[in-house]
């Protein structure tokens, strides 16, 4: 089968991951052109990584990609992938689906419309994450209820958060009177954290900085709770850990081991290891299957799991582009999004109950 082509407009940090991948995996991803804003930048990637680099728009487009990668700052995403869309290309889009709510209705508008686009939310299918939720769909803890979450931060926490508890598009609920009413708590907190490790290696200069730590309640309207907790600088610290903890009326999820009770009503415990998911045989390399079962105590999201992550959605831009079928939809990259302003907002005024309101994609 011919390899999927694409462009990555952008060329920032997470721009770099679309490339490893493409370069990865020859035989599935043909990049074309990463297109950059000036022509240093351009010509800076080209030498670094030895791959096709543009400013021309022009250039991009007559390389016919089957889709475009936008991976560009929060703000300048949502009219960047707009503009992409509406010349008629299938779009890949890094998270968050759109930063304001006038922004996601308009996506989708522009979705029930027919344009092709999927947001690249990864982390359910970081191996890890992917395995633990599994588990949880079987059944092993009964239904859960209760979700403390230091995985990850807003949207794909609040991903993360709404798949471990099965809760579909189902809106953030809080008793206030005794009444029901759609809201949420949150409340910034400011620690000094030493630095210890960066994007780019090991940090050994005693530099202390102070840091936001983000925890927000939410309530379910189905009745489930989840209490979201985390500071950006988990993604790279040697002492601050990131911590899962799911639970069921039959066992709980906590970090790297499910505690369950068997059909026998004996309590069973289980080790989790990252696996590799069987609907995408094509991305298990050699090297994968000698780093996933890797034994380690704690969570660890290393970036070989993020890269297959972002793998296996570049690969559902086949069918999304022939069948329509979205990998990871919408309607829920939207909410996540909107939760995650909900989050923002509620966390900036810490005394008040702030309430959701009904959204189009919530319907399907």
């Amino acid at each position: 089968m011919k390899p999927l082509s694409f462009i990555i407009v952008g060329s920032g940090w997470r721009a770099m991951f679309f490339v490893r991948i493409a370069k990865r995996y020859p035989e599935l991803f043909d990049l074309k052109y990463v297109l950059c804003r000036t022509q240093e930048k351009a010509e800076q990637i080209q030498r670094k990584h030895d791959i096709p680099t543009t400013t021309s728009v022009s250039n991009c487009e007559k390389a016919c990609p089957d889709f475009v990668v936008v991976s560009v700052s929060r703000d300048a995403a949502f009219s960047l992938v707009k503009e992409w869309l509406e010349k008629g290309y299938a779009v890949l889009a890094e998270t968050p689906a759109a930063v304001t709510e006038d922004q996601m209705e308009e996506l989708w508008a522009l979705r029930q419309k027919g344009v092709r686009l999927q947001i690249a939310e990864q982390y359910i299918r970081y191996p890890l994450i992917a395995t633990g939720l599994q588990e949880v769909k079987q059944g092993l803890l009964g239904e859960p209820h209760t979700v403390t979450l230091s995985l990850a931060h807003d949207y794909h926490g609040i991903s993360v958060i709404r798949h471990m508890l099965n809760c579909g598009l189902d809106n953030p609920v809080i008793r206030k009177n005794g009444l029901p009413t759609v809201s949420l708590s949150a409340r910034n907190y400011i620690y000094p954290v030493m630095e210890t490790d960066s994007r780019f290696g090991p940090v050994t200069d005693g530099s202390m900085k102070q840091r936001t730590r983000t925890r927000a309640t939410f309530e379910f309207a189905n009745g489930k709770t989840a209490f979201y907790d985390f500071d950006g600088v988990q993604y790279h610290s040697f002492i601050r850990a990131r911590n899962i903890n799911v639970q069921g009326p039959k066992g709980e999820w906590n970090d790297t081991f499910l505690r369950y009770v068997d059909d026998a009503y004996q309590p069973v415990i289980e080790q989790l290891r990252p696996s590799l998911d069987p609907a995408y045989p094509k991305l298990t390399t050699e090297e994968l299957i000698h780093l996933s079962p890797l034994w380690r105590p704690e969570v660890h999201m290393e970036n070989w799991q993020d890269e297959y992550a972002i793998a296996t959605l570049m690969l559902d831009m086949r069918k999304l582009i022939e069948e329509g079928q979205e990998g990871y939809p919408l309607a829920e990259a939207l909410e996540d999004a909107y939760l995650w302003l909900l989050m923002e907002k509620a966390a900036a005024n810490p005394d008040q109950i702030i309430s959701s309101r009904p959204h189009s994609w919530q319907n399907g």
